[in-house]
């Protein structure tokens, strides 16, 4: 294998995190992280903008288990593009207790979407960020959806809020149930009630399909660590008027930061500003992830 080199300003995961005073319930599921390579067993991708640090399936599984959690949902990381080699060798490794989200082609076989879903993969994700990838025409995903339906697997998707209106007609299509990466990254410089926030609210509330994760408030804030405050309102809103259909993730290892690096015992302790009732707390970590991903 090819030797890598990680990006000069990468900014690599905190390797100490404190331990979180919140303690999650039985049974949670981080159900956003992803894992890097390691890059000389599973190669970045050539297409890849980012070169990370690498960030292994042995350290998301001990850092799951420091902060309490029982169970990971690993995302395919854009540097791997759609190469899930590392993403099939950790849901193997997990015992049952991951499953995957990947990035696939137009052009993948029924035969290896048939092992991935027996690795644990249960969902495609489509990247509209376009300092992370190049987005495709609205046709290439489709014929992707169509190959996927049979296996009953969702579709994630990854954007900016800017960019709701121009593709709502095509996320508003979407039959499968879809997952929003992060609330749709809202300005959280403008307002709650504002229209933009309001037009992402108005996405959910018309289309039952739709699940929103409530997880990077260290992407979103302008406030800043720790306790990212301009985020919380907004969290908050989403689980408290949808509160079977948002989701909450660590991000570990929180690629492509150039802030700062948020250490992931402070972003649990988050939980219960977002989710303040045990209630809450059960269906954003427990409730919701199981019924999407170990149905």
């Amino acid at each position: 294998m090819g030797a890598f080199t990680m990006d000069p300003d990468w900014l690599c995961f905190d390797p100490h995190p404190s331990k979180p005073s919140f303690r999650p319930p039985a049974g949670a599921v981080d159900a956003h992280c992803h894992v890097f390579g390691p890059g000389d067993v599973f190669p970045f991708a050539p297409e890849r903008k980012y070169t990370p640090c690498d960030a292994g399936k042995d350290k998301l599984f001990a850092l799951r288990d420091f902060l309490g959690f029982e169970r990971n949902v690993i995302v395919q990381a854009t540097c791997h593009g759609a190469d899930n080699r590392a993403l099939v060798d950790s849901l193997r490794a997990s015992g049952g207790m991951a499953r995957g989200v990947a990035t696939v082609r137009d052009t993948v076989s029924a035969e290896e979407l048939a092992e991935l879903h027996e690795a644990g993969v249960r969902g495609v994700r489509f990247n509209f960020v376009r300092r992370l990838v190049d987005p495709k025409p609205d046709a290439y995903y489709h014929s992707i959806i169509e190959r996927i339906a049979p296996l009953g697997w969702h579709v994630v998707i990854y954007f900016e809020a800017s960019d709701l209106d121009e593709k709502w007609d095509f996320f508003t299509s979407l039959p499968t149930t879809v997952v929003v990466d992060h609330m749709g990254r809202p300005d959280v410089t403008k307002p709650l009630d504002g229209p933009e926030f309001s037009r992402f609210q108005q996405l959910m509330d018309e289309h039952e399909n739709i699940v929103s994760k409530v997880s990077c408030p260290e992407r979103l804030s302008r406030s800043g660590p720790p306790d990212y405050h301009d985020v919380i309102p907004f969290a908050r809103k989403l689980v408290e008027r949808f509160p079977d259909r948002v989701l909450w993730g660590t991000d570990w290892p929180h690629p492509n930061m150039t802030t700062h690096m948020p250490d992931d015992g402070e972003l649990v302790n988050i939980i219960p500003r977002i989710a303040p009732t045990e209630e809450l707390q059960r269906k954003l970590l427990v409730d919701n992830p199981m019924r999407i991903y170990w149905p």
